[in-house]
């Protein structure tokens, strides 16, 4: 194909790992997972999981948990998996100790309690953290089979994509910051049958 012919399924190059982002394709039919970007907390031989960064509830952190600093923070809908559990991601590294780094400068879960003391101590760090309710899973090879039917792009992830919740369309500004190839993508409309 020449280089300035428009590839209108253009295909990522590279791997799933742990610290990448999933894209879900434009038509992805699952409901659940249209037009969400997931951050890979892990990816190994035993399966993938993640969290969904682009849904949200309608309520704060403190709506679903008693005792937490009065903070005013977006909780997201991470996934169908465990929907009754909370996660979080933050950016306090080791002084939130047993975290573990998903990503240069974002690390997942950790002691709840100094987590909990770190946003009492100043309820400002609460920019610094992102709470799940849930989060997205894939058994063995089942994400290697979905990356081939091509229903998903990966794709670098970056501190200020996981832990700003105030985009608007982080499907779309993920895609056009993957470059000439995958921009158009993010101008496909939702329902091509209403064109």
């Amino acid at each position: 194909m020449p280089k300035d012919f428009l590839d209108l399924d253009p295909e990522s190059t590279v791997a799933p790992a742990r610290g990448r982002l999933l894209i879900s394709e434009p038509y992805l039919p699952d409901p659940y997972f249209r037009r969400t970007v997931v951050l890979l907390c892990e990816h190994n031989a035993e399966g993938s999981f993640g969290f969904v960064l682009n849904r949200y509830l309608d309520m704060d952190i403190g709506d679903l948990m008693d005792n937490m600093p009065p903070i005013h923070t977006r909780v997201s809908i991470g996934g169908p998996v465990q929907s009754g559990n909370l996660y979080y991601l933050h950016a306090f590294g080791p002084r939130v100790e047993g975290s573990m780094e998903v990503l240069d400068g974002v690390h997942m879960g950790g002691d709840f309690e100094q987590l909990r003391s770190l946003l009492a101590t100043d309820p400002r760090l609460s920019r610094h953290v992102r709470f799940f309710v849930g989060y997205s899973g894939w058994g063995e090879q089942q994400l290697e089979k979905e990356l081939g039917q091509r229903s998903w792009i990966v794709g670098p992830a970056t501190k200020r994509h996981v832990m700003n919740t105030q985009v608007k369309d982080l499907w779309g500004d993920t895609l056009r910051a993957m470059g000439r190839a995958f921009a158009p993508l993010a101008n496909f409309p939702e329902d091509p049958g209403l064109n």
